[in-house]
C-alpha cells in the first residue's frame, strides 16, 4: 500500500486523479464506473483527505524523538552600555561608561537519556498506529464509494422496475376497459387495476426520491455529480468468499484489522510509555562543551580604565541526578500503566468487533449468493406465471386479479434480485475490510464485472 507524505507528492497525486477523472468523464461514450468514483474520492473526499493529513503529520513524531538523541548547538550573543556613579575608598564618585559584547557558542551531545531512547521508539509505534488507521480510512473510503455507488444502481433498477409494472398496469388496464365496454368484465376490475397502478406508481415516487438521496450520498463522497453509472451485467455470475469457512476469515480479522493493528501498535506504544516515565528515576550524562569571546572597554569595579578582551575554550561532562520531583514520576508512571490498561482492553474489543464483522459479512455474501440463485429461479417463474395468467385470462380461465398478482409478484422479484446482487458485492468488500486485505484490486475486480458502454 503506498502512503502518501509530502505536499509536493500529495500534489503530484491531485493532479494525476484531476487529469484522469476529466479525461474519464469527457468521454461520453462510456458511463462513469466504479474505478472512476472511487479516484474522484481519493482526491475529493474531505474525511480521507483529513486522515491522509493525520499520517503526515503523525510521521513527525519520529524526527522529532530523534532530535533528542541529537546534538543541540546554540549561540548566545549580547552587547551593552553600562553608565554608573561609582565610588571608591578615599575617592569622590566618579561617572564612569562602559561598552561590552560577547558571545558563546554551545553545544550538548546527550550520552546517557534512557527517556529520550523510549521516546525514540514510542514514536516509531506511534506512526505505525497512524499507518494502520490511515488503511482504516482508506478501506473505510472505499465502501462509502461502493455502498454509494451501489445505492444508485438499486434505485435505478427500482424505478426500472417501477416503470415495468406501470406499463404492464396501463396495458392491463386498457384490456379491462374494453372489455367492460364489451360487457364482458365488471368495474370491479377496472377498480383493482386502477389500484394497482396507483400504487406501482407510487413506489416510482418513493423510488425517485431515493434516487436523489443516493446520488446525494455519492456526490459527498467524490465530490462530483456523476451520471450515466456503469451497471452490473444481467449474466455475470458473483464470486464467493474464498476459503469458504467463516472461522479461517474471523482468524484473519483479529490480527489483521486495521482497526486491529492500529490497537496493537498503540498497546506496544503504552508500553514503552511506561519505561519512558520510568528512566525519569535515572540519572542523565550530557557531553557539554562551549566557545566563545567577550570584552569590556573598562571596569566599574576597579579604579583603572583598562579594557578587556577574553576567550574561552570549555569542555566537560554534565550528570543530572533526580532526587525528588514532589511525586510527579510517580504519577506520571501510574498514568502510563493505566494508560497500558485501556489499550489493552481497547485491543481485545477491537478484535473481537473484527472477528464478528467477519463473521456477519461472510454470512451476507453465502446468504447473497443463495438468494440471488433463489430469486433467479423466483424471475423465470414469474415471468412463466405473467405469460400463463394473462393467456388464461384472455382465454376466460383467469381473472384480473390473478394477473395482477402475478405481475406484482414478478416485478418485486426483479427489484429484490438487483438490490440482492449489488449487496452481496458489498458484503464481499465487507467481508475483505474485515479480515484487514480490502485493497484497489478487489474494487477492479469487481470494476471488470460491469457494463460501461451505453
Amino acid at each position: 500500500m503506498m502512503v502518501l507524505s509530502g505536499r509536493r507528492r500529495s500534489f503530484y497525486v491531485r493532479a494525476c486523479y484531476t487529469v484522469l477523472a476529466a479525461s474519464t468523464l469527457s468521454a461520453p461514450a462510456y458511463a462513469v464506473d466504479i474505478i472512476d468514483a472511487y479516484r474522484l474520492a481519493q482526491r475529493g473526499d474531505p474525511v480521507f483527505e483529513s486522515a491522509r493529513y493525520a499520517l503526515e503529520s503523525a510521521q513527525q513524531k519520529i524526527p522529532q524523538a530523534r532530535a533528542g538523541l541529537l546534538p543541540a548547538a546554540n549561540v548566545v550573543g549580547n552587547k551593552g552600555y553600562t553608565r554608573a556613579d561609582t565610588r571608591f575608598t578615599g575617592e569622590d564618585p566618579v561617572d564612569r561608561h562602559m561598552k561590552s559584547w560577547a558571545w558563546n557558542l554551545q553545544l550538548t551531545q546527550p550520552l546517557v537519556h534512557a527517556g529520550n531512547l523510549y521516546a525514540y521508539r514510542e514514536s516509531e509505534l506511534l506512526v505505525e498506529q497512524a499507518a494502520a488507521q490511515y488503511a482504516k480510512a482508506e478501506q473505510d473510503m472505499l465502501l462509502r464509494v461502493a455502498e454509494a455507488y451501489f445505492g444508485v444502481l438499486v434505485a435505478q433498477e427500482a424505478i426500472a422496475a417501477a416503470d415495468a409494472q406501470i406499463n404492464a398496469l396501463n396495458e392491463q388496464l386498457g384490456q379491462v376497459k374494453r372489455g367492460y365496454a364489451l360487457g364482458t368484465h365488471s368495474v370491479t376490475d377496472i377498480d383493482e387495476t386502477k389500484s394497482r397502478l396507483g400504487s406501482a406508481r407510487s413506489q416510482k415516487v418513493t423510488a425517485l426520491n431515493d434516487l436523489d438521496s443516493k446520488r446525494a450520498d455519492l456526490e459527498k463522497v467524490t465530490g462530483q455529480e456523476l451520471d450515466h453509472l456503469a451497471v452490473l451485467g444481467a449474466a455475470v455470475t458473483l464470486p464467493e468468499p474464498l476459503p469458504m469457512d467463516a472461522r479461517s476469515w474471523m482468524e484473519h480479522a483479529r490480527t489483521g484489522n486495521a482497526t486491529v493493528r492500529a490497537q496493537t501498535a498503540a498497546l506496544a506504544a503504552a508500553k514503552v510509555d511506561i519505561k519512558k516515565n520510568r528512566s525519569d528515576y535515572l540519572p542523565t550524562i550530557d557531553l557539554t562543551s562551549s566557545y566563545g569571546s567577550n570584552y569590556a572597554s573598562n571596569s566599574l569595579t576597579t579604579p583603572n580604565d583598562y579594557a578587556t578582551r577574553a576567550k574561552s575554550l570549555q569542555i566537560g561532562l554534565q550528570v543530572n541526578i533526580p532526587l525528588y520531583s514532589g511525586g510527579m514520576t510517580n504519577a506520571r508512571v501510574s498514568e502510563a500503566v493505566a494508560n497500558a490498561g485501556k489499550a489493552r482492553a481497547d485491543l481485545e474489543a477491537a478484535s473481537r468487533q473484527a472477528a464478528t464483522d467477519a463473521q456477519q459479512a461472510f454470512a451476507g455474501v453465502v446468504n447473497g449468493v443463495a438468494q440471488i440463485e433463489a430469486l433467479n429461479s423466483a424471475v423465470e417463474s414469474g415471468e412463466s406465471a405473467v405469460k400463463g395468467n394473462r393467456a388464461g385470462y384472455h382465454l376466460g380461465i383467469r381473472i384480473n386479479l390473478d394477473v395482477l398478482n402475478a405481475e406484482q409478484q414478478l416485478y418485486a422479484a426483479k427489484k429484490n434480485l438487483a438490490k440482492a446482487r449489488y449487496d452481496t458485492l458489498l458484503q464481499g468488500l465487507k467481508l475483505k475490510a474485515a479480515a484487514g486485505s480490502l485493497e484497489e484490486a478487489d474494487l477492479l475486480g469487481i470494476n471488470d464485472l460491469l457494463v460501461r458502454e451505453r
